[in-house]
């Protein structure tokens, strides 16, 4: 299998013609069941994401087992205990992270490699998987991620204990449930933007998670952005990025 970066100094030394390369590259990312974005890393500055939920344990390993030949980062989201077994008996060096769901196959130990750091807040310990799905993605980014959880409004002194951390971050990342205040509490408190995760914690009238995506959207705060319910890697990819272009 023809490597991504070989193609490219081929063509680039002239041993190799644009259409030849072109056929290369795609064949390289077609699976029977799959066709992977072996370029996405050299458009976006992140290799693609693999999501896991609803693939056999064969699909998976296939789909990994070509993205780790060409990528030096390979993030599964939304892995069973099933599926990771698998993974891990073929690979035993891949990182589960359970808490968050979460496979990862790096070829060098995860570390922050620029300063400053990630908030991800959490209202409470039932939004623990959600937020630990955000800081690991952000970790992937090579972004320093610090958890803080349980600060919720239903006691919001423990936030204010907390709040001189959170204003130290680049960008906030905030999860809660049930009425989804936290995020227009926190916006209303810090110079920085709030990216905001409505989870689907919460009674019956939450709605699996509606209740608060609406409270989310409707915050008369500013500086907040919101991501989909319980979408915990969709928050961590937007706060990476931004902590990435962020000189603070």
């Amino acid at each position: 299998m023809a490597d991504v970066k070989w193609i490219l100094q081929e063509v680039q030394a002239g041993r190799l013609d644009i259409e030849r390369a072109s056929e290369l590259l795609q064949a390289a990312g077609k699976l029977d069941y799959a066709t992977l974005d072996l370029e996405r890393a050299e458009r976006t500055g992140f290799p693609e994401v693999v999501y896991g939920a609803g693939k056999s344990v064969e699909q998976l390993i296939g789909i990994m087992e070509r993205l780790r030949e060409h990528q030096e980062l390979v993030l599964v989201t939304r892995v069973n205990d099933n599926q990771a077994q698998h993974v891990q008996e073929r690979w035993p060096d891949i990182q589960y992270e359970k808490e968050a769901a979460l496979l990862i196959s790096s070829r060098e130990r995860l570390k922050p490699v620029r300063e400053g750091y990630v908030a991800v807040v959490a209202a409470g310990t039932s939004d623990w998987s959600v937020a630990q799905e955000a800081a690991w993605t952000v970790r992937c980014f090579g972004s320093e991620a610090r958890v803080i959880a349980d600060v919720g409004v239903a006691g919001i002194h423990r936030l204010f204990e907390r709040l001189e951390e959170i204003r130290g971050a680049s960008v906030v990342v905030c999860v809660a449930g049930m009425e989804g205040a936290l995020a227009s509490v926190l916006a209303g408190l810090v110079d920085i933007p709030v990216i905001a995760v409505p989870t689907s914690v919460g009674y019956g009238a939450n709605f699996g998670g509606v209740s608060a995506l609406l409270s989310m959207l409707n915050s008369c705060a500013t500086g907040v952005a919101v991501v989909n319910i319980d979408n915990g890697f969709g928050a961590g990819y937007m706060a990476g990025m931004i902590h990435r272009c962020s000189t603070k």
